[in-house]
């Protein structure tokens, strides 16, 4: 039921309005009596929503309402408010027709996977314990999440007053980077604007090629930034003042950079780069490797030398403040970074550039062919982990098999300090998963 980043799939199909009252259920079964709740701009988002407020309240518990708001958001509300858990119906940077539904804990990261196993079980089992028709809980609204969210962004970052900064918001539900960065004085120009759960600006994901628009527009208008979003604003990314669009794995080094000191490390997931491992090194920090999902990076933080963690894909955690990947809070957090460094792109291209590929292979046997190739790599190489995948190093470089947490795809990451090195590896994993496939 539940992958790397909760429940996700199709309306109608995978997720329905009897799946979300049944979640709901579970989760005040389980022993949750207050619970903050809080979707995206789908408008699915709304039958979901009350379904799943329906499930908590039939089962006893109190449900705190914030409405339309960032992930992010609602995380700081479950802790603000002091509630037991959280839940945020949204499939975050999928398509339009998806919606999902995640769950959050008390300190505001995400269900890990025992807790998760637990409301599939109840589910599962329709172990529900209902409440008597005069004990039913309650639901209702909260007014200020976000002016909350927007107080603390500002209270926790010295935003430059001097930048000019493109803010495209995908149709999703970011408008506190907007307004936290023009309060701060910045120079705020908006893209996508509109919220609207069909994303007709572009699609959800904030990847170089659906991005292009905007990095457009700031080499156009001569913006110190850009900033882009997904769909429930918990994924950042970043365009220089060039109008490229910056890799992943460079802005979690420029990050992790930033946070650590001598004796820190910084939780990354397995399919991150070399560049963030060497960037750290040159402060004396180090990095740890999770398995994919914000969750389990989020989890590695709780460690009291871990001070920050971060994903290739845009999620970026700062424990201080909250377990939940909070693209605002990074978007003010690179505004004030570019504000001290004064360049964006100086800063991008002060890095080393290692060749990394990375291509996904539909399949619907992922779970095996992974089985498989994490029989063929352990005979054939040395040093072999399963941490999350099967990542394999070699004097050359590395290379990732895993399967995707949320669709019906196997990835394939690979890496080496020489470009014919990481096609070289790449070719071979590639190779793994056709020699897996045919025996599947």
């Amino acid at each position: 039921m539940f992958g790397t980043s909760g429940v996700r799939g199709r309306v109608g199909e995978e997720v329905t309005a009897d799946l979300a009252l049944d979640i709901g259920r579970a989760l005040a079964t389980d022993g949750a009596e207050t619970v903050v709740l809080g979707r995206d701009a789908r408008d699915s988002g709304r039958t979901l929503s009350r379904a799943l407020s329906a499930g908590v309240t039939e089962c006893g518990a109190d449900v705190i309402d914030v409405g339309v708001q960032p992930t992010p958001t609602v995380a700081r509300s479950v802790v603000r408010e002091g509630a037991d858990a959280g839940v945020v119906v949204t499939a975050s940077h999928n398509p339009a027709p998806d919606n999902g539904i995640k769950l959050w804990a008390a300190d505001g990261r995400a269900f890990g996977d025992e807790a998760n196993a637990r409301i599939a079980e109840i589910v599962r089992e329709e172990t529900f314990e209902l409440a008597a028709w005069d004990a039913l809980g309650e639901h209702r609204q909260l007014e200020g999440a976000r002016s909350h969210h927007e107080q603390a962004l500002r209270e926790s970052v010295a935003i430059p007053a001097d930048l000019s900064v493109v803010v495209d918001l995908g149709n999703g539900v970011a408008r506190v980077t907007a307004d936290a960065l023009h309060a701060a004085g910045c120079d705020v120009e908006t893209l996508n604007a509109q919220r609207d759960g069909r994303f007709p600006g572009r699609p959800s994901e904030p990847t170089a090629a659906n991005c292009e628009t905007a990095c457009e527009v700031v080499d156009a208008t001569g913006a110190d930034l850009g900033v882009v979003h997904d769909g429930d604003a918990d994924r950042l990314m970043a365009i220089d003042e060039r109008g490229r669009f910056v890799a992943g794995d460079a802005l979690l080094a420029l990050f992790a950079r930033r946070e650590a000191e001598t004796g820190d490390r910084v939780a990354v997931p397995v399919d991150t780069s070399l560049l963030v491992a060497d960037a750290l090194a040159e402060v004396g920090a180090d990095v740890t490797y999770t398995p994919v999902g914000d969750a389990y990076v989020a989890a590695e933080t709780t460690t009291p030398d871990v001070v920050f963690g971060g994903e290739p894909s845009g999620a970026w955690i700062w424990p201080t403040q909250i377990r939940c990947p909070d693209g605002p809070l990074a978007a003010c957090t690179l505004a004030a970074l570019v504000g001290a460094e004064g360049s964006l792109a100086a800063m991008v291209d002060d890095l080393p550039e290692y060749p990394i590929r990375r291509e996904s292979v539909q399949t619907d046997a992922k779970s095996a062919i992974i089985e498989r190739v994490a029989d063929l790599a352990t005979a054939e190489y040395d040093d072999v982990s399963t941490l999350d995948g099967i990542r394999v190093e070699t004097d050359a470089g590395w290379f990732l098999v895993r399967a995707s947490g949320t669709e019906s795809l196997v990835r394939i990451t690979a890496e080496a300090r020489d470009e014919r090195d990481a096609e070289e590896l790449f070719e071979t994993a590639r190779e793994l998963i056709e020699r897996a496939s045919e025996t599947v």
